[in-house]
Protein backbone atom coordinates (compact mmCIF):
# COMPACT_ATOMS: atom_id res chain seq x y z
CA UNK A 1 0.00 0.00 0.00
CA UNK A 2 0.93 3.60 -0.71
CA UNK A 3 0.95 6.38 2.31
CA UNK A 4 -2.44 7.35 0.69
CA UNK A 5 -4.14 4.00 0.32
CA UNK A 6 -6.89 3.36 3.04
CA UNK A 7 -6.88 0.27 5.44
CA UNK A 8 -8.33 -2.44 3.86
CA UNK A 9 -10.17 -5.73 5.75
CA UNK A 10 -11.55 -8.79 5.37
CA UNK A 11 -14.07 -10.95 6.98
CA UNK A 12 -13.18 -14.27 8.34
CA UNK A 13 -15.30 -16.74 9.53
CA UNK A 14 -14.80 -18.66 13.00
CA UNK A 15 -16.50 -21.19 15.50
CA UNK A 16 -16.91 -17.89 17.34
CA UNK A 17 -18.67 -16.23 14.73
CA UNK A 18 -17.47 -14.00 11.81
CA UNK A 19 -14.08 -12.04 12.29
CA UNK A 20 -13.40 -8.33 10.83
CA UNK A 21 -9.76 -8.09 10.20
CA UNK A 22 -8.44 -4.63 9.22
CA UNK A 23 -4.42 -3.95 8.32
CA UNK A 24 -2.67 -0.61 7.27
CA UNK A 25 0.93 -0.22 6.39
CA UNK A 26 2.46 -0.87 9.94
CA UNK A 27 -0.42 -4.20 10.46
CA UNK A 28 -3.29 -5.37 12.17
CA UNK A 29 -5.34 -2.51 13.13
CA UNK A 30 -8.04 -4.35 14.52
CA UNK A 31 -9.45 -7.63 14.73
CA UNK A 32 -12.60 -8.76 16.73
CA UNK A 33 -15.37 -11.16 16.29
CA UNK A 34 -18.81 -9.09 15.65
CA UNK A 35 -22.27 -10.65 15.48
CA UNK A 36 -24.27 -7.65 13.52
CA UNK A 37 -24.62 -6.38 10.32
CA UNK A 38 -20.75 -5.67 8.63
CA UNK A 39 -22.11 -2.42 7.46
CA UNK A 40 -22.30 -1.16 11.25
CA UNK A 41 -19.12 -2.63 12.26
CA UNK A 42 -17.10 -0.70 9.45
CA UNK A 43 -19.09 2.36 10.27
CA UNK A 44 -17.54 1.95 13.95
CA UNK A 45 -14.44 0.80 12.90
CA UNK A 46 -14.21 4.08 10.26
CA UNK A 47 -15.14 6.38 13.05
CA UNK A 48 -11.80 5.16 14.73
CA UNK A 49 -9.67 5.15 12.14
CA UNK A 50 -11.43 8.45 10.53
CA UNK A 51 -11.26 6.73 7.36
CA UNK A 52 -13.24 4.08 5.90
CA UNK A 53 -11.25 0.57 5.25
CA UNK A 54 -11.79 -0.87 2.37
CA UNK A 55 -12.29 -4.37 0.97
CA UNK A 56 -9.21 -6.43 0.90
CA UNK A 57 -10.03 -8.31 -2.41
CA UNK A 58 -10.04 -4.84 -4.83
CA UNK A 59 -8.46 -4.77 -8.09
CA UNK A 60 -5.58 -2.55 -6.53
CA UNK A 61 -4.85 -4.91 -3.29
CA UNK A 62 -1.10 -4.48 -2.49
CA UNK A 63 0.85 -7.90 -2.12
CA UNK A 64 2.31 -7.31 1.43
CA UNK A 65 -1.14 -6.78 2.53
CA UNK A 66 -2.87 -9.96 0.80
CA UNK A 67 -0.08 -11.94 2.95
CA UNK A 68 -1.06 -10.28 5.81
CA UNK A 69 -4.30 -11.07 5.89
CA UNK A 70 -3.49 -15.00 5.21
CA UNK A 71 -1.39 -14.58 7.79
CA UNK A 72 -3.72 -13.80 9.92
CA UNK A 73 -6.21 -15.59 8.73
CA UNK A 74 -4.10 -18.79 9.07
CA UNK A 75 -2.97 -18.13 12.63
CA UNK A 76 -6.92 -17.90 13.69
CA UNK A 77 -7.62 -21.19 11.98
CA UNK A 78 -4.86 -22.97 13.58
CA UNK A 79 -5.75 -21.45 16.76
CA UNK A 80 -9.42 -22.59 17.05
CA UNK A 81 -8.06 -26.15 15.72
CA UNK A 82 -5.88 -26.42 18.98
CA UNK A 83 -2.35 -26.21 17.08
CA UNK A 84 -1.57 -22.93 17.53
CA UNK A 85 -1.01 -21.15 21.23
CA UNK A 86 0.87 -17.42 20.48
CA UNK A 87 0.20 -15.44 17.85
CA UNK A 88 3.39 -13.39 15.17
CA UNK A 89 1.37 -10.70 13.69
CA UNK A 90 2.66 -7.59 13.13
CA UNK A 91 0.13 -5.26 14.98
CA UNK A 92 -0.28 -1.31 14.72
CA UNK A 93 -1.20 -0.12 17.71
CA UNK A 94 -2.52 3.43 16.77
CA UNK A 95 -5.94 3.07 17.61
CA UNK A 96 -4.60 2.55 21.54
CA UNK A 97 -3.20 4.86 23.77
CA UNK A 98 -1.96 5.66 27.06
CA UNK A 99 -1.91 2.93 29.77
CA UNK A 100 -4.12 0.96 28.03
CA UNK A 101 -0.90 -0.09 25.70
CA UNK A 102 0.81 -1.04 29.12
CA UNK A 103 -2.12 -3.32 29.85
CA UNK A 104 -2.50 -5.25 26.77
CA UNK A 105 0.69 -5.52 26.42
CA UNK A 106 0.49 -7.34 30.07
CA UNK A 107 -2.39 -9.64 29.01
CA UNK A 108 -0.19 -10.51 26.36
CA UNK A 109 2.26 -12.10 28.90
CA UNK A 110 -0.77 -14.24 30.42
CA UNK A 111 0.48 -18.08 29.20
CA UNK A 112 -1.96 -19.98 27.03
CA UNK A 113 -4.74 -22.36 29.01
CA UNK A 114 -4.33 -20.11 31.96
CA UNK A 115 -6.12 -16.56 33.28
CA UNK A 116 -5.41 -13.74 35.65
CA UNK A 117 -7.34 -11.04 37.31
CA UNK A 118 -7.66 -7.32 36.36
CA UNK A 119 -5.26 -6.63 39.58
CA UNK A 120 -2.79 -9.01 38.41
CA UNK A 121 -2.61 -7.88 34.99
CA UNK A 122 -2.47 -4.26 36.69
CA UNK A 123 0.81 -4.73 38.40
CA UNK A 124 2.52 -6.54 35.52
CA UNK A 125 1.74 -2.84 34.09
CA UNK A 126 3.50 -1.40 36.43
CA UNK A 127 0.11 0.25 38.32
CA UNK A 128 -0.92 -1.77 41.06
CA UNK A 129 -3.55 0.78 41.78
CA UNK A 130 -5.01 0.38 37.94
CA UNK A 131 -7.38 -3.03 38.22
CA UNK A 132 -9.82 -0.65 36.62
CA UNK A 133 -7.81 0.77 34.14
CA UNK A 134 -7.00 -2.44 33.01
CA UNK A 135 -10.70 -3.52 32.90
CA UNK A 136 -11.59 -0.56 30.53
CA UNK A 137 -8.22 -1.37 28.49
CA UNK A 138 -9.57 -5.17 27.71
CA UNK A 139 -13.24 -3.59 27.03
CA UNK A 140 -12.21 -1.16 24.56
CA UNK A 141 -9.21 -3.16 23.01
CA UNK A 142 -8.93 -2.84 19.01
CA UNK A 143 -7.21 -6.53 19.32
CA UNK A 144 -9.39 -9.89 20.55
CA UNK A 145 -7.95 -13.15 20.79
CA UNK A 146 -4.51 -12.16 19.42
CA UNK A 147 -4.14 -10.03 22.37
CA UNK A 148 -6.11 -12.34 24.64
CA UNK A 149 -7.95 -10.18 26.99
CA UNK A 150 -10.27 -13.65 27.52
CA UNK A 151 -7.99 -14.80 30.15
CA UNK A 152 -8.23 -11.96 32.04
CA UNK A 153 -10.74 -12.35 34.95
CA UNK A 154 -12.92 -10.97 37.88
CA UNK A 155 -10.94 -11.37 41.41
CA UNK A 156 -13.53 -13.95 42.68
CA UNK A 157 -12.73 -15.96 39.28
CA UNK A 158 -16.15 -14.87 37.18
CA UNK A 159 -15.37 -14.56 33.86
CA UNK A 160 -16.60 -11.19 33.38
CA UNK A 161 -19.42 -9.46 30.72
CA UNK A 162 -16.68 -9.54 27.40
CA UNK A 163 -18.67 -6.68 25.36
CA UNK A 164 -21.72 -8.57 26.05
CA UNK A 165 -20.85 -11.88 24.87
CA UNK A 166 -19.49 -13.99 28.19
CA UNK A 167 -20.21 -17.25 25.97
CA UNK A 168 -17.77 -16.21 23.98
CA UNK A 169 -14.82 -16.04 26.86
CA UNK A 170 -16.02 -18.97 28.28
CA UNK A 171 -15.36 -20.79 24.91
CA UNK A 172 -11.99 -19.45 23.90
CA UNK A 173 -10.89 -20.18 27.93
CA UNK A 174 -12.28 -23.72 27.53
CA UNK A 175 -10.58 -24.35 24.22
CA UNK A 176 -7.45 -23.15 25.50
CA UNK A 177 -7.87 -25.44 28.91
CA UNK A 178 -8.99 -28.57 27.30
CA UNK A 179 -5.76 -28.29 24.85
CA UNK A 180 -3.94 -27.53 27.94
CA UNK A 181 -4.51 -30.70 29.08
CA UNK A 182 -4.11 -33.23 26.70
CA UNK A 183 -4.49 -36.29 29.56
CA UNK A 184 -8.08 -35.05 30.12
CA UNK A 185 -8.62 -34.62 26.21
CA UNK A 186 -7.29 -38.23 25.93
CA UNK A 187 -9.86 -39.48 28.15
CA UNK A 188 -12.76 -38.32 26.16
CA UNK A 189 -13.43 -35.03 26.85
CA UNK A 190 -13.82 -32.49 23.13
CA UNK A 191 -13.61 -28.89 22.44
CA UNK A 192 -16.56 -27.20 23.99
CA UNK A 193 -19.56 -26.54 21.50
CA UNK A 194 -19.10 -22.58 20.05
CA UNK A 195 -21.46 -20.16 21.58
CA UNK A 196 -25.46 -20.76 19.94
CA UNK A 197 -25.42 -20.18 16.27
CA UNK A 198 -21.67 -19.60 15.64
CA UNK A 199 -20.70 -22.86 14.26
CA UNK A 200 -24.05 -23.51 12.03
CA UNK A 201 -22.53 -20.10 10.36
CA UNK A 202 -19.23 -21.15 10.04
CA UNK A 203 -19.86 -24.23 8.89
CA UNK A 204 -22.14 -22.87 5.96
CA UNK A 205 -19.16 -20.70 4.66
CA UNK A 206 -17.09 -24.32 4.26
Amino acid sequence: MTPTDPPRYRVHPSPIGDILIVAADDGVVTLHPFDGPLDAEIERVSLQLRVAPVPEDVADAAAAASALFEAATTQLDEYFDGTRTAFDLPLDWSLVRGFTRAALQAVCDIPYGETAGYGEVAITAGAPRAARAVGTACATTPFSIVVPVHRVVRADGSLGEYGGRPDVKRFLIDLEQRQSAPDETATGLSIPPAPPGAREAWTADE
